[in-house]
């Protein structure tokens, strides 16, 4: 079976921004280092821990919000975007931390949340004060339906209605996710400006970016109709998904948005120094494509989830492949995910040796892929005892498996108390593994996934081909995937099998010498099981 996919031209010029050649590492805050032994990680535990993420390769550090929240959604419901939790530590130990990671090359990207604050922000108590006050229409009131009942049948991504009555001022206010993350009303000019000058006030500071969260979400229809119910809604899919989200998120009047966004992170960069959008959205192929903007007028990078819940299986993800790079407007650059923290964790989902062939795929394709902290392990998603459970969206729809704690759990550092990662009880439980698989216990292995993730890493930073060549796939039968990578006279081969048979590959012609297995099995013209190889040419 041939499947093509373009061949593109690679961006090696002087003026290509750092973030195409760059490796991404998430960190969700909470779970990464607690420094002051309250049991929940912060910027200084960050800090303490950057010569890892140096040693390991990354390029840019995403945290997860540190801004100041009741942690109703631990942090996703902000209520001053320009402060630090503290949590988390204060602006100066902020400021400290990005310091520190210049100094090591290292760039840091927040993540911005702007399709909603938390109910105890200022200005969503200014606006349910009363119906006249100035902030009223800085979020979505509507009148009951005639019959009383809510405006229309919008079904918060949290499960139940996504209207939420105020019995003082007599309307319901709209909230996408928790009744305490009421949604902002993006159609205001005063909002849209006083959100803008959030991104200035931190580029300001010398921040390198944001990931901005559900992005898609951000505009409503001004109607407000009825969304279409779903015909293929099952109850194991979560209350969310029994309607269709046709008018409620991806309304045209966003890529305006994401314009002011782009020209404001293009007002703050500078060659070597660019400042990069990232936007977390949830859409089929054909409607992510058009977040790029045209004439590169929207986000750089609409992040590309389709590797997470694609069914692993190597002549569907070629064609997922050749599609996703088909489908690039001109001057688009593609990305690549395997996990972040609201999914089951790599791992979990493919198993420890497919966890390998998955982080070959993902650190090899074309494109800037994100690295999900702790998936550099081969961590699994722990197991949350009734008891111990945090996350909202599992407490409103118990026993459906949506719950986002087990791909929370704590960072294991090492096989002392709490693994290193706290002086207390962590506020989440370790996983069940943790005094085998940690960073001290793999370190020094040469087997491990720690050390893979490390030659792989090595690899993309020696070879152009890896970080910005051309990408052709390879025919191949069965359950091999392979693909070519070449810039210049940098040429790279990667075989994958997917399968747990011993399969054959056949290569491009000429030589082909081993730079990097994920099994220590020899490689000839056969892939072992579970092997995935990177080969370069002969000299």
């Amino acid at each position: 079976m041939s499947i093509s996919a373009p061949d593109v031209t690679p961006d090696v010029t002087p003026n290509a921004p750092w973030w195409r050649s760059a490796v991404l590492y998430q960190i969700y805050p909470r779970s990464f280092q607690d420094s002051d032994g309250d049991g929940i990680g912060d910027l200084n535990g960050i800090a303490a821990r950057l010569d890892y993420l140096v040693d390991l390769g990354v390029d840019a550090i995403w945290i997860s919000p540190i801004f100041p929240s009741p942690m109703a959604d631990f942090g996703y419901d902000v209520e001053d975007y320009c402060g630090i939790d503290p949590r988390f530590g204060t602006l100066a130990d902020f400021d400290a931390l990005l310091a520190a990671a210049h100094a090591r090359g290292l760039k840091i990207l927040l993540d911005f949340v702007p399709n909603h604050s938390s109910d105890q922000h200022p200005w969503f108590r200014e606006s349910r004060a009363s119906r006249t006050n100035p902030k009223r229409d800085w979020y979505l009131w509507r009148d009951a339906a005639p019959d009383g009942g809510v405006p229309n049948n919008w079904i918060s991504d949290f499960g139940g209605p996504a209207w939420e009555w105020d019995e003082a001022t007599g309307q319901y206010y709209y909230h996408a996710f928790l009744k305490e993350q009421p949604d902002l009303n993006w159609r205001n000019p005063d909002v849209r400006a006083a959100m803008l000058d959030v991104l200035r006030f931190w580029f300001a500071r010398g921040v390198d970016g944001f990931r901005i969260d559900v992005l898609w979400h951000m505009v409503k229809h001004a109607d407000f109709p009825d969304n279409p119910l779903n015909p293929a809604w099952h109850v194991s899919m979560g209350e969310m998904h029994r309607v269709l989200q046709r008018h409620s998120t991806d309304q045209p009047e966003v890529h305006a948005i994401a314009g002011d966004m782009r020209r404001i992170a293009d007002d703050y960069s500078t060659p070597g120094e660019e400042r990069v959008l990232i936007g977390e959205i949830y859409l089929p192929l054909e409607r992510l494509m058009h977040y790029y903007g045209q004439d590169e007028s929207g986000v750089h990078l609409p992040f590309n989830f389709q590797l997470i819940d694609a069914r692993w299986d190597a002549r569907t993800l070629a064609q997922m492949i050749a599609d996703y790079e088909a489908a690039l407007p001109p001057g688009g650059w593609p990305n690549w995910v395997l996990g972040n923290h609201d999914r089951p964790r790599s791992a979990t989902k493919r198993g420890a040796e497919q966890a390998r062939v998955a982080a070959m795929l993902l650190l090899t394709l074309r494109g800037t892929p994100t690295l999900y902290y702790g998936d550099e392990l081969g961590l699994e998603d722990a197991v949350i005892p009734p008891d111990r459970v945090q996350d909202p969206r599992e407490l409103r729809e118990p026993g459906l498996g949506l719950g986002r704690d087990p791909v929370r759990a704590p960072m294991p550092w090492d096989a002392g108390a709490h693994a290193g990662f706290s002086t207390a009880e962590p506020w989440l439980p370790l996983g069940a593994d943790w005094r085998t698989r940690n960073v001290a216990a793999e370190r020094d292995d040469p087997a491990s996934m720690l050390s893979l993730h490390r030659a792989l890493l090595a690899l993309r930073r020696r070879h152009p081909a890896l970080g910005v060549g051309q990408f052709r796939l390879i025919e191949a039968e069965g359950d091999v995937l392979a693909y070519e990578r070449v810039c210049g006279d940098d040429r790279i081969v990667v075989a994958l099998n997917l399968g747990a048979t011993p399969h054959p590959v056949i290569l491009p012609p000429g030589a082909w010498r081993l730079l990097l297995s994920t099994t220590p099995d020899p490689f000839t013209d056969t892939l072992a099981p579970n092997q995935g190889v990177i080969l370069q040419p002969e000299r």
